[in-house]
């Protein structure tokens, strides 16, 4: 059956070709629950109708479109992992990947945001971080605040255990030197979770984790890098 499709859009499962030779692909072994295949829907539903009008004007401007950030968060797809009790959705890791997947439909660089937002640093709170960093930090990062995951430099992509920036103790507090680079969610993060090593001597087991607000004293965001591609996410 043919079927005339705009980019980013599936045919649905009734006019997609089925065939019964040996040279056909195998089934999927798992199928999508009735919570999981509503919720995926949900979210292609309003990529459709909300981000697909602003792909290529966000695209030419390499800028994520302002008015998209809260719909984001109302539509519930920015805090998926984080517990209720922090205002979050409390679900689980493969639904953040069935958002990521719906967004990325209609617009790679919206699913390249989210997907950071809960892997990285929504995923990094939930499981290692403090009480108190959870308390803190977790009821902003489901309501308004999107995060970044700050560990690239210039010298330490693939091998992140070779990053430069320091963390010396001040006090009771952590003065941090150092540059990082290539970190998604730069221009839009208010929360950013930045890796630095506390004793060069003990390897990758001398690099922790701090987290910063925008703002912070001695805390700047460089240029953003102009890509080939993705050009929304900055």
């Amino acid at each position: 059956t043919e079927t005339t499709l705009r980019a980013g859009e599936f045919p649905p499962e009734s006019q997609v070709p089925v065939s019964d030779s040996i040279d056909a692909p195998p089934l999927a072994l798992t199928q999508l629950s009735d919570d999981e295949r509503l919720f995926a829907n949900s979210v292609y539903e309003f990529a459709h109708r909300e981000v697909r009008p602003l792909v290529r004007e966000m695209d030419e401007h390499a800028a994520m479109a302002p008015s998209l950030l809260p719909k984001l968060f109302d539509l519930g797809v920015m805090g998926i992992e984080i517990p209720e009790q922090y205002g979050g959705a409390g679900a689980t890791l493969f639904h953040s990947v069935l958002a990521v997947e719906s967004l990325s439909r209609v617009d790679p660089a919206l699913g390249v945001l989210v997907d950071v937002q809960n892997t990285l640093v929504v995923n990094s709170f939930v499981r290692w971080a403090s009480d108190d960093l959870k308390s803190r930090c977790l009821p902003k990062l489901a309501e308004r605040s999107i995060g970044a995951f700050c560990l690239s430099e210039a010298g330490s992509g693939s091998d992140a255990f070779a990053l430069t920036t320091r963390a010396v103790e001040d006090g009771d507090n952590y003065r941090l030197t150092g540059r990082k680079l290539w970190i998604t969610n730069a221009n839009e993060a208010d929360l950013f979770i930045v890796f630095a090593t506390v004793n060069p001597d003990a390897g990758y087991k001398g690099i922790t984790a701090f987290v910063l607000e925008r703002g912070t004293p001695g805390f700047t965001v460089g240029r953003k890098e102009d890509k080939l591609g993705i050009r929304a996410s900055s």
